[in-house]
């Protein structure tokens, strides 16, 4: 029995439940969940305070009594267009509203992962899998082409095995063409963040790609580098525990999404 109740305690399914039913309990006591049908709107002590809270938080001051009747009509308004739309099934189908409702599962999905601690054992083991990730001191040397959102990677590829002048191929934009032993937070400051780990993995010596940037598609001629050591934890706590938390709540996600998706038949019919 109490290894049965230990496995279900660490099912994902039933954290995701769990939440979901804290959630429903909170908004439907301060009013949040209402019947379209009703014709009683009751704006209660508790979503006044709601809205009180919600105006100081984004003005960083308490609201006045004309600014709080302000606040509570236009909740009414709020919630008049929202049931009149419930009854005219206007949230049917819309994507805008299947999105939100799709981005408020995944957030009860991730919310016990967001406020968990990994203990350094398993901040030695983010390390210990990909050191090159997070070695400090390395630097790169290298040039790289812009070929812009659509860029030919293939067609650049191939004019630069046929001697083709670098400067000469690709788009004009302001990045730097080049740079000579950067570190790796010196490269994602010109190209975002990452590049310089995707880069880290290109062979020395030839031009490469493509290389994705949130400017668009690169290729890129790793000419040297320099390897890093590989830090203890106490180093890059903060940036380890951010990777920790950004990988389990996408764990996370992943995990609840399956257990609900196990509870459905899917048919697939695709058009001839």
């Amino acid at each position: 029995m109490k290894l049965l109740l230990q496995k279900l305690l660490r099912e994902p399914l039933l954290h995701f439940l769990l939440a979901g039913f804290i959630v429903f309990l909170i908004l439907g006591r301060s009013g949040a969940y209402s019947d379209p049908e009703s014709r009683v709107i009751t704006v209660d002590e508790d979503r006044v305070s709601q809205l009180v809270a919600s105006f100081s938080a984004i003005w960083k001051r308490a609201p006045t009594p004309k600014e709080i009747d302000s606040l509570i009509r236009d909740y009414i308004r709020e919630e008049v267009y929202y049931r009149e739309a419930k009854k005219l099934g206007l949230d049917i189908n819309d994507p805008i509203i299947r999105r939100r409702l799709r981005a408020k599962m995944e957030e009860l999905a991730s919310a016990a992962a967001e406020s968990a601690d990994p203990d350094d054992a398993a901040l030695q083991q983010l390390i210990e899998s990909n050191p090159a990730k997070y070695a400090i001191g390395g630097k790169l040397s290298f040039r790289q082409i812009w070929l812009g959102r659509e860029g030919d990677a293939a067609a650049a590829l191939a004019q630069l095995k046929e001697g083709g002048d670098p400067a000469k191929i690709g788009g004009t934009i302001s990045l730097p063409a080049q740079m000579r032993a950067a570190t790796p937070e010196e490269i994602d400051r010109e190209f975002g963040e990452g590049f310089a780990e995707k880069l880290a993995e290109f062979p020395d010596g030839q031009w490469t790609g493509p290389l994705s940037s949130g400017f668009g598609e690169h290729l890129a001629c790793v000419e040297s580098r320099t390897d890093g050591r590989v830090p203890i934890v106490d180093e890059i706590r903060q940036r380890l525990e951010n990777d920790w938390r950004a990988a389990s709540i996408s764990k996370r996600k992943d995990r609840a999404y399956q257990a609900l998706l196990d509870g459905y038949d899917i048919r697939i019919e695709k058009p001839e």
